[in-house]
């Protein structure tokens, strides 16, 4: 059974910007979600700004009751908020605590790439060293833990096929809407929801300080940090949210009449095997080539038809080498080359929330026929020069914008893509 996969409901918690409307906003506005966080001054941080999404714990508040509450990190909040939001935008009513009914048809793929580690910071390893282990709770291993995010939307959803968290680093977010997508494709299930998740805590970043891999260069001018494809990227700005897709089999959201975003083509997912220049943080530029030919195979489209690339583009050192790899894989010269963009420009890297914020930002481009700015890269860096007029300063209005492709390329020398295209009722 090979059965074609739709999206119809969308969810995010993001540094610009919390629900769609308010995203979609800054996205074409440019809109940065960087801000300066005192606290790493104070605990002497090379990178002193950070993306994270306002106003959440106000929305938590709201939604969630005394108990639930207290059984959340941001890790958490950030996700359940985007699952409900993508519940319901899909059409469907948050069920009661005392409804008995399942929806055995759903389920969910909702990863992190770090997940708890302010739960362990902030309380288990401090109150466990200081022996005051019956002071942490009944409810800090659902926080620390990998899965604790899907597992609570199953709960909050009455969700009963299969529900999983994936963990592929950066590539965390996409790969879970690859992973849905073959669920639903393999008629195991009818409906998935499916992104990552990502809590805000210096706990999370500091290794990525110690690797000397945040941009420490604009500490004074936060919304100019993140700089993907610039001659000026010093790194990657640390980031955090959460993005929810809504997938359903085409037959589900038919027969229900739902209002359908996009669909998705297809997915590829590989690993360099650390060979070929690929290591622990860095891809194996082959596999990259590999991962988006097949991806667009398994799509069954031909790289012509690709009007338009999210890259994985982080603000560091790969990020010319991650174009010369599309342009390669793709058959595409600086003369054809489709626009080429970066989220993180304006909310920084998300780890296992990053791709499914771009995801999100994806469908959103599809739906409204435009291709938001990559901000900060005024300034392209000299090897992709050729391709700056791929690379967009302000919201480029597309409205033959139909075929988009997503890619991430995480620690661990592993690569997702997927292939969405623009839905024609």
């Amino acid at each position: 059974m090979s059965r074609r996969v739709v999206i119809t409901g969308l969810g995010v918690v993001a540094p610009n910007g919390v629900g769609l409307e308010a995203y979609e906003q800054a996205l074409r506005g440019g809109v940065s979600g960087i801000r300066h966080i005192p606290l790493l001054d104070e605990l002497n941080f090379g990178c002193r700004v950070a993306g994270v999404p306002e106003g959440v714990d106000a929305i938590a508040e709201e939604r969630f009751d005394e108990g639930e509450l207290k059984a959340m990190n941001s890790n958490h909040r950030f996700g359940c908020i985007s699952a409900l939001d993508a519940w319901a935008d899909a059409g469907f009513e948050r069920p009661a605590h005392e409804d008995d009914h399942v929806f055995w048809e759903a389920g969910a793929v909702i990863g992190t790439g770090i997940g708890g580690l302010d739960t362990a910071g902030e309380k288990l390893i401090p109150l466990t060293d200081a022996g005051k282990v019956r002071r942490l709770g009944s409810t800090v291993v659902e926080q620390i833990m990998g899965s604790g995010v899907s597992a609570r939307v199953s709960g909050l959803l009455a969700l009963g096929n299969q529900v999983t968290s994936n963990s592929s680093a950066c590539s965390t977010g996409a790969e879970a809407v690859v992973e849905g997508y073959r669920r639903i494709q393999d008629g195991l299930a009818e409906r998935m929801l499916c992104g990552g998740s990502e809590g805000s805590s210096h706990y999370i970043w500091a290794g990525f300080d110690s690797m000397r891999v945040l941009c420490r260069d604009f500490n004074d001018q936060p919304e100019r940090a993140s700089r993907p494809m610039s001659a000026t990227a010093g790194g990657f700005v640390p980031g955090s949210g959460a993005g929810i897709l809504h997938l359903e089999s085409l037959e589900s959201a038919e027969a229900r009449g739902a209002r359908i975003y996009a669909e998705v083509l297809g997915g590829a997912l590989n690993c360099g095997g650390h060979r070929g220049g690929g290591s622990m943080t860095a891809p194996n530029p082959e596999s990259v080539r590999r991962c988006i030919r097949q991806a667009v195979e398994a799509a069954g489209i031909s790289p012509d038809e690709i009007d338009a690339i999210n890259g994985h583009l982080t603000a560091t050192g790969a990020d010319a080498g991650e174009v010369a790899s599309w342009a390669a894989a793709l058959g595409r010269t600086p003369e054809n080359f489709p626009a080429i963009t970066s989220t993180k420009s304006m909310i920084g890297h998300g780890l296992g929330a990053a791709g499914a914020m771009e995801c999100v930002a994806c469908v959103l481009m599809l739906q409204g026929g435009f291709v938001h700015p990559s901000i900060n890269s005024e300034d392209v860096h000299p090897d992709i020069e050729a391709f700056s007029a791929s690379i967009p300063q302000q919201a480029l209005e597309m409205p033959q914008l139909r075929t988009l492709i997503k890619a991430g390329f995480g620690f661990g020398d592993v690569n997702v893509c997927v292939v969405f295209r623009k839905w024609d009722s």
